[in-house]
């Protein structure tokens, strides 16, 4: 069984490169998690292009915001393919949520306090728990 990847595209975000990337030919659940978990860390992109968009009213970001939006919610798609909804959907959610609260604390200057830190403890061990007892099937 082949390892291919399609480029979709490549995104530049302030300071970074990022090649869009999305494993196709590939047969089972494994691929469609990494897809699915993609998808939740494309969704940050998304988040964080829509702060940046001001409202809608600056092109760039506004425009990185459809395409992320596109993207993700594609790659979701893909993995509902073989995952159940309810699992696949709360991943990628969590991961966009606790991943987006991450990076705004990092790159924003958000709040840093006790309370939020331990929501995305919380947060991130629900992905992970939903990952394990999904147990890869589909």
């Amino acid at each position: 069984m082949g390892h291919h990847t399609l480029l979709l595209g490549t995104a530049y975000y302030p300071g970074t490169r990022i090649d869009l990337r999305l494993p196709f030919s590939h047969r089972g659940v494994a691929v469609n998690w990494v897809v699915l978990i993609a998808g939740g860390f494309v969704e940050m992109l998304m988040a964080l292009s829509l702060k940046e968009s001001h409202g809608f009213s600056r092109l760039t970001p506004s425009l990185l915001f459809i395409v992320f939006a596109v993207l993700s919610f594609a790659m979701l798609s893909y993995a509902l393919k073989t995952l159940p909804v309810g699992t696949a959907y709360a991943v990628w959610t969590g991961i966009g949520a606790a991943g987006t609260a991450m990076l705004g604390m990092i790159f924003l200057d958000e709040p840093r306090d006790l309370v939020r830190l331990v929501s995305i403890v919380l947060i991130i061990a629900g992905v992970v728990g939903l990952r394990l007892a999904s147990g890869g099937a589909a």
